[in-house]
């Protein structure tokens, strides 16, 4: 268990670097931290599938965001999980890794953002001005993540929103999907990811994102990249849904070979 800095726990797994990836490059002195969607968890196996793959190119640190598995607190869908993965990222940095490298997919895509974009001290903690600085990474990839906040444009976003917003929709949340949500809105509204995505420069940053996305369409990601500039590769994925649940084994190694080449 990580204590994140403001006191809530967190769960987290290390999973060791794992020699034998087909000639394709590791790094056993290289960490990728795994920021899972909302409603995932480290136990979920969309989420081990991804450590497993990633675990043959270096080590990789897992965790639960608040309000999701067995770490406390409740959900705030993007907003103070930017304190959980810092913890995760300090955990990587505390046990021996000299470079950590961030992996985010759909609510986590948004989190590793906002979290590289901090080192500027731009990113907030008790109000938009205050200075934040996260734990250094030295890479950035964010999956299937969202531009924008509040975007309600396809029917699965409007199924979210309603269990975010809506009592009942939080009951079926903590009972059915194991997830526990914040009912308080954002006050103060975070910096989005696409206003995020410039601070992050000079650190290297992947943005992946499909074009099956039934979640977030294409401009989603293309606004992202334009926002980043020329630190940021942009792979548009032909076929690909949507966050770990879709991400197929020939992706995550793609994207693992990117960080450790």
């Amino acid at each position: 268990m990580l204590l994140t800095e403001d006191g809530v726990g967190i769960e987290a797994e290390h999973l060791a670097f794992r020699d034998g990836n087909g000639g394709s490059g590791g790094s056993c002195d290289t960490a990728i931290v795994v920021a899972h969607g909302f409603t995932g968890a480290l136990d979920r196996p969309a989420v081990r599938r991804a450590a497993q793959e990633f675990a043959h190119f270096a080590g990789v640190i897992t965790f639960s965001f608040r309000g999701h598995g067995g770490s406390g607190g409740r959900s705030t869908v993007g907003d103070r999980e930017i304190l959980d993965l810092d913890a995760a990222v300090r955990w990587a940095r505390e046990i021996g890794y000299g470079r950590v490298v961030t992996v985010g997919f759909s609510m986590g895509g948004s989190v590793v953002v906002r979290h590289a974009a901090a080192r500027g001290g731009v990113q907030e903690r008790g109000g938009r001005t205050d200075a934040w600085v996260g734990a250094r990474t030295d890479a950035v990839v964010a999956v299937s993540a969202p531009a924008r906040w509040y975007y309600r444009g396809t029917a699965p976003m409007r199924r979210l929103h309603w269990i975010v917003t809506q009592p009942v929709g939080r009951a079926v949340s903590r009972y059915g999907l194991r997830t526990r949500i914040h009912p308080e809105k954002w006050n103060p509204v975070p910096l989005s990811p696409v206003e995020s995505a410039p601070l992050i420069a000079p650190t290297p940053l992947l943005i992946v994102h499909g074009d099956r996305d039934a979640y977030f369409p294409l401009d989603h990601p293309l606004s992202l990249a334009r926002a980043a500039g020329e630190t940021a590769e942009l792979w548009i994925e032909r076929g690909f849904g949507h966050a770990e649940n879709a991400a197929e084994p020939e992706l995550l190694r793609r994207i693992a070979a990117w960080i450790v080449p």
